[in-house]
């Protein structure tokens, strides 16, 4: 029997607002989190971060600026931040504090160094005043802070807080794939009714991306086939991708610790339930089954990995609300799930920009042919390379290879992407 409140908790920790890139906001949060312990002003701030969060936060734009990367994320939080936003930490932004950030990145006051040796996520802010000094650091999510310290001295009441927040989301682990569309099935529509506003939040900054035909023009190119519900889906999905990575001033909801997961668990579905006049109730429920999905395979892929987890994550929680909304039953979410492990699981990361707008489609055209073919019972074999007869160890098999045998992936993506600057 599943536990209705423990997922409705879950949910809630998971599917959060984000503005900009998460990993750059991280980063910021933290950087206002040790600037409103120092009291004081910033005199030297040193990062340091993990591979994945240099990775991420390398190319992709920050939003209200035309300027890219950790450095200048971490400039606006120490000029406008508030840790109280957490992912929307520099939404108070004005075109005025875009100056002061430029002067203190050129003061040359920020060092930004990469922890090759960490594995998981991982920031660490140091900062220096005239007087104090203060240390934060993050760690498994982006808002995660174990470590709070002023002068030396921890501050331990705030990393007691923060785990208990982690290991909310972990325990997804205990619940299966059923357990979840249970829960979906038969929750009072009014305790999920905060998933709705993900969905009107992620169709706003679409329509934006369309509208101003931001980013690389994706999303127009595919919405000219509007009629068509697939090119519909990818169109609206690109487009908001396109203009939060080129850093528009919109926030969207996220979906375990990630914007464009978020716009891949719920624009997809939202997009086909508008286009077949679906009762809104039913796609905030099958919103609601996606998001999960996605939660439950993070936990076991990890927060960040050498995969793309608008696909293997996200695209496979779209796969399964997808099919959830045309009234699939528990039998064919599941194979939804496995068509799509079995299909898109190889998919790598090479770090957020503008770019991922196409892995977004090639994400969400997938989890809409993995849930055709479930819908019509074709399945892939459950002896197919990493699947199972077991959904729920098909997903731990998925996050096997994702973290044990891709180890040595981010190193190398990463050179190559740092062969490219020298």
């Amino acid at each position: 029997m599943y536990n209705e409140d423990l997922l409705i908790n879950i949910l809630k920790d998971g599917v959060v607002p984000a503005l900009g890139c998460t990993e750059p906001m991280a980063v910021a949060y933290a950087v206002a989190k040790a600037k409103e312990l120092l009291e004081e002003q910033v005199m030297e701030l040193n990062i340091s971060v993990d591979k994945n969060i240099f990775k991420n936060g390398k190319e992709v734009g920050i939003p209200g600026t035309n300027n890219k990367g950790i450095i200048m994320a971490a400039a606006l939080a120490i000029v406008v931040g508030k840790s109280e936003y957490k992912l929307q930490v520099i939404k108070d932004l004005a075109v005025d504090d875009i100056q002061k950030a430029l002067d203190l990145i050129e003061q040359n006051i920020i060092h930004l160094n990469l922890r090759e040796e960490i594995t998981g996520l991982y920031i660490e802010v140091e900062a220096k005043g005239k007087s104090n000094t203060s240390r934060v650091v993050i760690r498994n999510s982006h808002l995660n802070i174990v470590c709070l310290e002023r002068n030396g001295e921890c501050i331990s009441q705030q990393y007691e807080e923060k785990i208990s927040q982690i290991g909310i989301r972990d325990r997804i682990k205990e619940f299966s794939i059923a357990d979840i569309k249970e829960f979906v099935d038969n929750v009072e529509l009014e305790k999920i009714q905060f998933i709705n506003e993900g969905i009107i939040m992620n169709k706003k900054i679409a329509e934006e991306g369309l509208k101003y035909n931001l980013g690389l023009g994706l999303g127009n190119l595919l919405y000219k086939d509007n009629e068509s519900i697939e090119h519909y889906a990818k169109a609206i999905t690109s487009a908001a991708c396109e203009a939060r990575m080129s850093g528009y001033p919109l926030p969207v909801m996220s979906s375990a610790g990630s914007g464009n997961h978020g716009l891949v668990a719920i624009l997809p579905i939202a997009a086909v339930g508008e286009k077949l006049n679906i009762n809104n109730e039913i796609i905030i429920r099958s919103v609601a089954l996606s998001h999960l999905v996605t939660i439950y395979i993070k936990s076991y892929t990890g927060a960040l990995s050498a995969v793309c987890g608008c696909g293997v994550a996200a695209g496979v929680g779209a796969s399964a609300g997808l099919t959830y909304l045309l009234g699939g039953d528990i039998k064919q979410i599941c194979g939804a799930i496995k068509n799509m492990i079995a299909g898109i699981s190889g998919m790598i990361c090479d770090g957020a920009k503008l770019g991922c707008a196409y892995k977004l489609i090639i994400s969400v055209s997938s989890a809409l042919d993995a849930a055709k073919m479930a819908l019509d019972n074709i399945f892939v074999p459950s002896n197919d390379g990493i699947l199972n007869q077991s959904v729920e160890k098909s997903i731990q098999n998925l996050g096997k290879v994702s973290t044990e045998g891709m180890s040595c992936t981010d190193e190398v993506i990463l050179n190559v992407m740092m062969e490219k600057c020298s």
